[in-house]
């Protein structure tokens, strides 16, 4: 059977992100006009960036454990650039990553850990198993 680790992770984020649209994941109406974190300077292009983000969220929920808001918010941080001064580090949005949390909770798809953060629950890990097999066998072809 092929698992989420033995697959191309960009090509399961985007057919993750498709089949979550078709499931129905609420996307908030300020998604148009967020930033996603104060090291970005604009928007992002895509205009499906929130299933992107929900579906690369549920692969990092399931790939590293129990796993908190603020762990996944320094793993979408990025470099600012602070003009003539030297770039740091900055944490991604703490905002979007929790409104995310909780539209993949409401369909099911993750569930919260006893001793905090977030697992993925058994219908999570059947939705991406089931994508990362789609994936595998559109690749050999």
């Amino acid at each position: 059977m092929v698992t989420v680790y033995e697959v191309s992770p960009n090509e399961l984020i985007e057919k993750l992100a498709e089949e979550l649209k078709e499931i129905g994941i609420q996307e908030p109406e300020w998604t148009l006009y967020v930033k996603t974190g104060a090291h970005k300077e604009r928007r992002p292009d895509d205009a499906d960036w929130w299933f992107v983000r929900c579906a690369s969220i549920l692969r990092k929920v399931n790939m590293n454990g129990p796993v908190g808001v603020e762990r996944l918010r320094s793993a979408y941080g990025g470099r600012k650039n602070r003009g003539c001064a030297p770039e740091r580090f900055v944490k991604g949005s703490g905002n979007i990553i929790r409104k995310a949390l909780q539209a993949l909770e409401s369909k099911d798809l993750i569930l919260k850990a006893e001793n905090g953060g977030r697992i993925i629950s058994p219908k999570g890990q059947s939705l991406l198993d089931n994508v990362a097999k789609k994936v595998s066998d559109a690749s050999k072809e």
